[in-house]
Order: C-alpha cells, then structure tokens, then sequence
C-alpha cells in the first residue's frame, strides 16, 4: 500500500494549487485547513525551503460515514494533500493525497473499509483530472 496518490504537474506552484482546489472541490472536498509550510519553517526557524503546502481536505458525507463507524477516526482527518514545488525542477509542482487506506491500517476497523474505498476513489478522480490536464 503506497502512502499518497500522486501527480506531477507541469505548471508552476501557484498555479498548481488552483487547480489541485478546483479537482478537489469537484469531487466534494471542502479545504478545512491551509498550513504554508514554507512561511512557516522561515518565520519560526528562519529556515529557507521550496514552496509547500498542506491542504485539509474534507468531504462532508465521507466524513460523517467514517465517524459514525469510529469516532477516533478525527484523529486522521481531514484528508490532508500537499502540493509542493518539485526541487529538481522548478516549472514543476508535486501534488500528493493522503491514501486513505491508511484509516483502515491503522485503525484496524474493517467497517472503515467502505468509506475508505469511496474516499480513494474521489481523490483518485481529483488527482486523475490534474493530470489529465496537465
């Protein structure tokens, strides 16, 4: 089992993150959460890195499904997808989503399987899309 779902995009950073938005929006995901990992390492430890951020992403109704079989569940959600800047090649942009196969492994609750299978299949679609636009 591979940790993320992933894509590499042609387009610059910027750029990349509207569209990684709009693939997920299309597929239900709401962004809960934004952290700017690069402001974030130059502000707290005046760290220099490539452009990096992770979005929390959150499909309402699969969220529901999933906490209703096991509340601890929260703990792995929102679905995070990071969208980073390729360091080997600046034109291009890394966008990675969290497997969600990953709450069935960990957790170990086999009635996580369905929504986890439904929620893969809609970030499968996301990423997909960004790369059949690329």
């Amino acid at each position: 089992m591979s940790l993320a779902l992933t894509t590499t995009l042609p387009h610059p950073f910027a750029e990349a993150v509207e569209r990684t938005r709009a693939a997920l929006a299309d597929q239900g995901f709401g962004i809960l959460t934004e952290i700017d990992v690069q402001a974030t390492l130059k502000t707290k430890l005046d760290e220099d890195m490539e452009p990096y951020l992770i979005l929390g992403a959150c499909n309402p109704p699969l969220a529901h499904r999933a906490l209703g079989v096991q509340r601890q569940i929260g703990l792995l959600l929102p679905c995070n997808v990071v969208v980073r800047a390729d360091p080997d090649r600046p034109d291009h942009t890394l966008v990675e989503a969290m497997n969600p196969d990953l709450m069935v492994r960990v957790s170990g609750e086999p009635d996580l399987e369905p929504v986890a299978r439904d929620a893969a299949e809609k970030l499968r679609a996301a990423i997909d899309a960004l790369s059949a636009q690329s």
